[in-house]
């Protein structure tokens, strides 16, 4: 009963903030501006002023390749890079240009090793696995970090499974082998700091996808499958083998698992069994996880409501708990390897709300809804510390640097498309500090973890849970990689605009952890090729926006800017070359898939195509996640050139 009268209130709290969103906005006057570059490509950018914004536009969404990104999209702040590429596009243009070819040659380069890296298609399922002393680690890699947020496999019965499947020889269940699979391919990630094993995780992804696109669909359906279809989405993402559709998948996802009944409650289907009942529970709450992270990271519509579902959260058990017939729950306050679950759980609808508020067609929210968001959401990370501090086990640090993330991911997404308003007044400048201080602390939960990249002091006691998530979010693609770049190019805005506000004569004052951060980013963006990456448009943006905010300390005069962007650029591409040339070569040694033919080296490329690949210690503390009073500042000399 009084379950039931919580989750009533939920709902009802939902219910209100839906309302408030909605009705509080009134009919946004709108246009749509076009821009188009061979740097950039062509978008279409949809821009809203509300009566109370005072004329100020605010960027709704973003058309580009066919495809409408929503606000919550990193694509919504590069606009504000579009005098960089204004002033390079007439020296790209030119005829013989160095850095065009440079640009076609990574292009071809990128082109071909995943052309090598890349199975043939179909791929048949086979037994074909690595040694078991490394199929172990990378199960190992698998369970200690993945599977500690996003809970899909009862961990008992899948080990029992993997010592028969090693012990029984050619005899295996072909659900668990697809399974076995995609826990490999995830392990994958961060089994070390080369990502040594990319060509195999995408190989063991492919040879699942091909058994999940036989036509025995419909017979296959139960729990088994659904976990590893949440499987298979986790690892596409991951590996970026989506090609940035993922948000689609998702929806294949939710339907399968609404139309197995995961959206109603296990109390409401007769004769299941404790087992089958939490395991229901734990998977929708893990497919309502993926699917609202997906619509974050794509900029579309969540396409759920808490109206649509009445499926508890997750109860407090340990694996081990729902092998009795009866199980009991642990109070809230005892940690167990649902917990993390359960407190993602609780913030899924003020978080779902967020996304709505962001990408939702008829949700034009006003800047008072933005920051009724971020107060609820602030209020339920208070919360969900307390809930933490509690507990007399402590959960790992992978596991609080996952919460950490997330939720700084959200609040920065609520302010985001005030950030480029914020700078024509002061409006919007505590969405302005938000943002910039947010992204900070995004951008060191990756820096941090990897010392080979950053050089920084702080790195010299990094622990292996920082190490685990440092590789994912370099590693990997998605959710937790998009960031890092988002991050370092908010950074580098907010450092330009603070040399161009500065209107004394004397130094310019600047922070100095904004400057190497740019510095770290460059390093962090380099890596990301070094470990197989092979868009090299991340490294050479954020090359050309640290040589921009060099000329502007520097007191650079305009007519120098375009030759140092250039120059930047070349050099970017040489060092991207060096990187890509004998990866290629080893690929074709390797004798890995089909190469094709390079392109002509005649015509300009449209480089946007492909934008949606670009891409210290973070105490578990509510008061980091307070605005900052921008302290902390530096000295630097320099003439203002303005632009």
């Amino acid at each position: 009963m009084l379950k039931s009268k919580i989750r009533q209130l939920e709902n009802q709290l939902a219910k209100s903030t839906k309302s408030h969103t909605e009705t509080c906005a009134p009919t946004p006057v709108s246009d749509i501006e076009t821009t188009h570059s061979h740097l950039a490509g062509t978008f279409h950018i949809h821009n809203a002023s509300l009566p109370s914004n005072q004329g100020q536009m605010v960027r709704r969404s973003f058309i580009h390749k066919r495809r409408l990104f929503g606000q919550s999209h990193w694509i919504s702040t590069m606009s504000l890079f579009r005098d960089i590429v204004e002033i390079i596009e007439p020296y790209i243009m030119a005829e013989g240009s160095k850095a065009i070819v440079g640009l076609q040659k990574c292009k071809h380069l990128g082109k071909k090793i995943k052309a090598q890296r890349t199975p043939q298609w179909p791929a048949p399922m086979t037994t074909d696995l690595p040694s078991k002393d490394i199929c172990d680690a990378l199960v190992d890699c698998y369970l200690r970090t993945s599977e500690r947020v996003y809970r899909v496999l009862h961990i008992p019965s899948f080990k029992r499974d993997y010592a028969t499947f090693w012990d029984s020889g050619t005899r295996y269940d072909p659900i668990f082998l697809v399974q076995l699979k995609l826990v490999l391919a995830i392990g994958c990630t961060t089994y070390d700091d080369e990502f040594s094993l990319r060509s195999l995780a995408v190989r063991l992804i492919y040879e699942a996808q091909t058994w999940f696109a036989e036509p025995e669909y419909k017979a296959r359906l139960g729990i088994p499958f659904l976990q590893a279809h949440i499987l298979l989405f986790l690892a596409r993402e991951l590996l970026g083998v989506d090609g940035g559709m993922n948000w689609i998948a998702a929806g294949t996802l939710i339907r399968t698992a609404v139309y197995m009944g995961l959206h109603r409650d296990p109390v409401q289907i007769p004769n299941l069994s404790g087992f089958a009942s939490e395991m229901r529970r734990r998977l929708w709450n893990t497919i309502l996880e993926v699917c609202l992270q997906s619509s974050m990271e794509s900029g579309g519509p969540a396409l759920i409501s808490v109206e649509e579902f009445d499926t508890e959260p997750p109860r407090n058990f340990d694996d081990h708990d729902i092998d009795a017939e009866n199980p009991i729950p642990h109070p809230e306050s005892q940690f167990t390897s649902s917990s993390i679950a359960i407190a993602f759980r609780k913030t899924f609808p003020i978080r779902l709300a967020i996304a709505k508020f962001l990408n939702d067609l008829g949700c034009q929210g006003s800047y008072e809804d933005a920051v009724h968001l971020d107060a609820r959401l602030r209020a339920s990370y208070k919360e969900m510390r307390r809930t933490i501090q509690g507990y007399s086990i402590q959960p790992s640090q992978f596991e609080v640097l996952m919460l950490d993330f997330v939720i700084r991911r959200y609040l920065l997404s609520i302010h985001i498309p005030f950030f480029g308003p914020s700078f024509l007044g002061t409006t919007y400048a505590f969405s302005r500090n938000v943002v910039i201080d947010t992204a900070v602390k995004l951008f060191n939960c990756s820096r941090i973890s990897l010392p080979s990249t950053a050089g920084s002091s702080s790195n010299q006691s990094t622990s292996p849970d920082q190490i685990d998530f440092g590789r994912l979010t370099i590693c990997g693609s998605g959710f937790l990689h998009t960031p890092l770049l988002h991050s370092s190019f908010i950074i580098a805005i907010e450092l330009k605009s603070q040399i161009l506000e500065e209107e004394g004569l004397g130094p310019v004052s600047i922070r100095p952890d904004l400057l190497s951060a740019i510095q770290d980013a460059k390093a962090l963006s380099l890596q990301c090729i070094k470990i197989g990456g092979t868009n090299i448009k991340g490294y050479l943006f954020i090359s050309l926006v640290s040589t921009q905010l060099d000329a502007l300390v520097q007191g650079v005069s305009e007519d120098e800017l375009p030759k140092l962007l250039i120059k930047a650029a070349e050099d970017a591409e040489d060092k991207c070359l060096s990187i890509l040339e004998p990866m290629a070569a080893k690929g074709q040694n390797e004798n890995i898939g089909n190469v094709t033919e390079p392109e002509s080296t005649t015509s300009l490329p449209d480089i946007g195509d492909d934008w949606d690949s670009m891409m210290t210690d973070v105490n578990f503390d509510f008061a980091d996640m307070e605005p900052g009073d921008g302290s902390g500042k530096t000295t630097l000399v320099g003439r203002v050139w303005k632009i």
